[in-house]
């Protein structure tokens, strides 16, 4: 059996991000692999976000979460999770902690083009690209937009998108995903795009449609401070719409409805 470290690889880029304004954590990523989103970005409230890539080992993302939580910065977290990792040259990480710190590491069995730029809030990192500008693309959006009045998910897009303008993948485009945590022990956003074409432009897509018709229910949802938690009536109303009749469209009608709105 070959060893797969040797012939399994997500190309990847990705960027680590926190908000200085809100304290929000998060991760943005895309790659030519079917639904690796979810294997990719890792955050906890109030503790960090990571990025596992390349050969992944999600339990570097695990760990280097608890070790933050229990008080290590991103550089600690980071070095203890890889100084007991045997498999640490076929890793690609990044980690941002709560305070700002971050760290990144890219293995020499990496896939050509890689490499990583990380500073104050963020840790931007990409390997099997087609150029190197991929990543200090995304880093250069990240630092560019911090003074503009964006939350860190529209950030981290933008990031993203500058990334794939830059090159992306060498093997082509199918999934992206976006993490976003808040204060609660659940995200504020957890978007996907599995499978698509153009999965970053699939994935602005759907935030923008979230960002209208998913983003007032999360904040809606009960808490541990607010157990019943608390929609507006507007919302409400806009819910019971036709998704295609909700702002920012998407989905489709029953069909009663389209036939309906057709006979009018």
């Amino acid at each position: 059996m070959r060893d797969a470290a040797a012939v399994r690889r997500l190309g990847t880029f990705s960027i680590v991000g926190r908000c200085e304004r809100t304290g929000q954590l998060g991760v943005a990523v895309s790659t030519a692999d079917v639904a690796a989103g979810r294997m990719v970005t890792w955050a906890r409230a109030h503790v960090g976000a990571v990025a596992t890539q390349s050969w992944p080992s999600l339990y570097l993302a695990i760990d280097a979460l608890n070790l933050m939580e229990a008080g290590a910065d991103a550089e600690r977290a980071l070095q203890r999770v890889l100084a007991v990792d045997p498999g640490r040259e076929a890793r690609q990480v990044g980690v941002v902690d709560a305070a700002g710190g971050s760290a990144s590491f890219s293995g020499a069995e990496c896939t050509t083009w890689f490499g990583e730029v990380s500073g104050p809030n963020f840790a931007a990192q990409g390997n099997m690209l087609i150029r190197g500008e991929t990543v200090s693309a995304m880093a250069e959006v990240f630092r560019a937009t911090r003074d503009l009045d964006f939350d860190l998910a529209e950030r981290l897009v933008q990031a993203l998108e500058a990334g794939q303008a830059a090159g992306g993948d060498k093997r082509g485009r199918q999934c992206s995903a976006l993490l976003v945590v808040d204060g609660e022990e659940y995200p504020l956003w957890d978007l996907r795009v599995d499978d698509h074409p153009q999965p970053v432009a699939e994935l602005r897509r759907i935030f923008e449609i979230a960002k209208l018709q998913l983003l007032p229910f999360i904040q809606g949802l009960p808490t541990r401070e607010n157990p019943l938690g608390s929609l507006s009536d507007e919302f409400v109303e806009m819910n019971m719409l036709p998704p295609p009749r909700r702002p920012g469209g998407g989905g489709s009608a029953p069909a009663e409805t389209v036939g309906e709105r057709g006979a009018r």
